[in-house]
C-alpha cells in the first residue's frame, strides 16, 4: 500500500496585530525577603523564557490574592520560592507573545487569563509572565483586563469548592462564611446559579450586596452568632478557620449529621479533620487547581451575566506595596487588582 504524502498550508489567518518581541528586561513588583509590605518594591528583572507548553504573556492587569500577601509575609508558599528577589502573584490578564507553536489555539495577539505557576516560576507582578497552556483561557470579551485578572485563583477555588466538591444543586442548604471577599462573593454565585439555598456570613456594610449576588440570608458577624441563626446546613465552606473567634469549631454546631465541611485557609485549624470525625460529619481541605477548561466555563458565566466580578481597589504596579496593605485591613470588597501596563 502506498501513502501519498501529507500536503501542507500556511498557518491560518488569525486577525490579530502583530505582537512586537518582547525586551529583554522588565518592570517587576519583587521581594529580596520575606518581610512587611515595605519589602515589596519595583525592580528591573529579566523576561523569562517560555519552554515546551508554556505561553509567554504580556501582563496588563495582575490580581492580588489573600496568598501573595501570606507569602511575602513569610508563610503561604514561601518555602517553595527558590531564589530571590522573586516576582510575586498568581493572576493574570494579558496578551499571548509567544505560543508553543504555529497553530495553537491561543497565537500571539489573543486577550487571555489564567493562573502563572508561581513559585515553580516567576509570579505576575510583572509586565511579562510565562504560565502553562492548560492554566488559560481567553479573556471574557465583556471584561477589561483589570476585571479580567480579579478573577481567576479566586474563581477557580470557588468553583472547585462549590461545584467540585460540595456539588451544589436544587435544595441544598450551604453555609459561606468571609462571602464578601474575592473567593466567597463568587462562591455565593455559584452556589445560588446552581440552584442551593445560600446562607453567608459578613460585615452588615454588605449585606444588601451578597443579597444581590443570591444569598438567601445575610448573617451580620458583627452583631449576630451564626450558630443561634443557622441549622441543618448540608455543607459549610469555611474561608475564615479557627484563625478567628473559632469559626471552624463553630461551623460544626450547624451541620446536619454527615453534613460536609469544607476549610480553605491553610493551617487555619489543624484539628478539623478530628473534629469532624467525632462530629458525625465529613470534612475535607480544598486547594485551588489552576484548570484553564474551568476557567473558560467561567469566562462564558461571566459573558452572560450569570456571574460577575467585584473589583474594590485598582494600585499600580509601583504601588504593590500599598495594595497588600490595604488587603491586610481585611475589609476589602471582591478583589484588589495591580495595574501592570497599558492594554
Amino acid at each position: 500500500m502506498r501513502f501519498r504524502p501529507l500536503r501542507t498550508s500556511p498557518a491560518p489567518e488569525t486577525g490579530l496585530a502583530p505582537v512586537p518581541d518582547p525586551p529583554a528586561m522588565m518592570r517587576a513588583a519583587v521581594i529580596e525577603s520575606t518581610g512587611e509590605a515595605g519589602r515589596l518594591h519595583e525592580a528591573s528583572v529579566p523576561v523569562p523564557s517560555p519552554l515546551l507548553s508554556e505561553l509567554l504573556i504580556r501582563v496588563v492587569a495582575a490580581g492580588v490574592n489573600p496568598i501573595d500577601a501570606k507569602t511575602r509575609a513569610g508563610s503561604g508558599v514561601s518555602g517553595s520560592i527558590g531564589a530571590y528577589p522573586a516576582v510575586l502573584g498568581f493572576d493574570f490578564s494579558g496578551i499571548v507573545v509567544r505560543a508553543p507553536y504555529e497553530t495553537h489555539p491561543l497565537q500571539p495577539g489573543t486577550a487571555v487569563f489564567g493562573m502563572a505557576a508561581f513559585p515553580r516560576s516567576q509570579g505576575t507582578y510583572a509586565e511579562y509572565v510565562i504560565a502553562p497552556t492548560l492554566s488559560v483561557a481567553r479573556k471574557p470579551a465583556s471584561l477589561s483586563h483589570v476585571e479580567a485578572a480579579g478573577v481567576p485563583l479566586a474563581a477557580l477555588t470557588a468553583w472547585g469548592l462549590v461545584v467540585e466538591t460540595a456539588h451544589a444543586h436544587e435544595g441544598q442548604r450551604i453555609l459561606i462564611h468571609a462571602a464578601g471577599g474575592g473567593v466567597g462573593h463568587f462562591a455565593v454565585q455559584f452556589a445560588a446559579y446552581f440552584g442551593a439555598h445560600v446562607t453567608v456570613t459578613a460585615s452588615g456594610r454588605n449585606a444588601s450586596w451578597l443579597r444581590e449576588l443570591g444569598a438567601s440570608v445575610v448573617v451580620d458577624r458583627t452583631t449576630t452568632r451564626f450558630e443561634d441563626v443557622v441549622r441543618d446546613a448540608d455543607v459549610v465552606i469555611d474561608l475564615v478557620g479557627n484563625v478567628h473567634d473559632e469559626t471552624g469549631s463553630r461551623s460544626l454546631e450547624v451541620l446536619r449529621r454527615g453534613g460536609l465541611y469544607i476549610v480553605v485557609p491553610s493551617g487555619s485549624w489543624p484539628g478539623y479533620a478530628d473534629a469532624a470525625t467525632a462530629a458525625g460529619m465529613r470534612a475535607t481541605s480544598y486547594k485551588v487547581i489552576p484548570d484553564g477548561g474551568a476557567l473558560a466555563t467561567i469566562a462564558r458565566l461571566l459573558d452572560s451575566g450569570a456571574v460577575q466580578v467585584y473589583i474594590d481597589q485598582v494600585f499600580d504596579l509601583r504601588d504593590a506595596a500599598d495594595a497588600h496593605i490595604a488587603l491586610e485591613q481585611g475589609h476589602t470588597r471582591g478583589k484588589i487588582v495591580l495595574r501592570v501596563s497599558d492594554d
